[in-house]
């Protein structure tokens, strides 16, 4: 899905974001220094998104502080999977549809899941990062970061059919 529809799916939710355009990023180093560009226009919460995976395929989209350094081994106890790995470009297109680098809880737009049916994705948020507001995220693609408040992140992922857990990553 474009950001277009990214942004329309947002407005029809009543959910009012800011975005700024910036040169493509691919590691929170390289965000860090556009944010360093934009000046106090990004000030907020920034994040990582991280695309997993344990060996029996169940997936997970965890979501936390940029600084925030992840033990995967401790992760995956944490948020009851196996041993995971990080998700493969490919499954990263095929379930997210978006690229390295562009990982972000907005993509859950193209992961839409019934209400009824268990979800294909775990979906983590840190609850650090959500203490910070604005949030900011890229809108499907990297040369671009959106604001969005934690309410309104929680609300957007709750219209895309999956229930966010919040935990204390450790």
């Amino acid at each position: 899905m474009k950001e277009e529809k990214l942004f329309d799916f947002l407005k029809g939710l009543g959910i009012a974001t800011k975005t700024l355009r910036h040169s493509p990023v691919f590691t929170v180093e390289e965000a860090q220094a556009v944010r360093h560009t934009q000046g106090q226009a990004m000030v907020g919460g920034h994040a990582k998104s991280l695309f997993l995976r344990d060996k029996k395929k169940r997936r997970a989209l965890v979501v936390v502080r940029e600084d925030h350094k992840v033990d995967l081994k401790s992760l995956a106890e944490q948020i009851g999977l196996g041993r995971v790995s990080f998700a493969s470009p490919n499954s990263l297109l095929d379930m997210l549809g978006v690229t390295p680098g562009s990982v972000t809880p907005f993509a859950l737009i193209n992961a839409q899941q019934p209400k009824s049916e268990d979800p294909a994705i775990s979906v983590i948020l840190d609850k650090a990062l959500l203490a910070q507001t604005p949030l900011w995220f890229h809108p499907l693609q990297n040369a671009a970061t959106t604001s969005i408040t934690p309410g309104d992140l929680i609300h957007f992922i709750k219209a895309c059919g999956y229930e966010p857990k919040i935990l204390e990553i450790i």
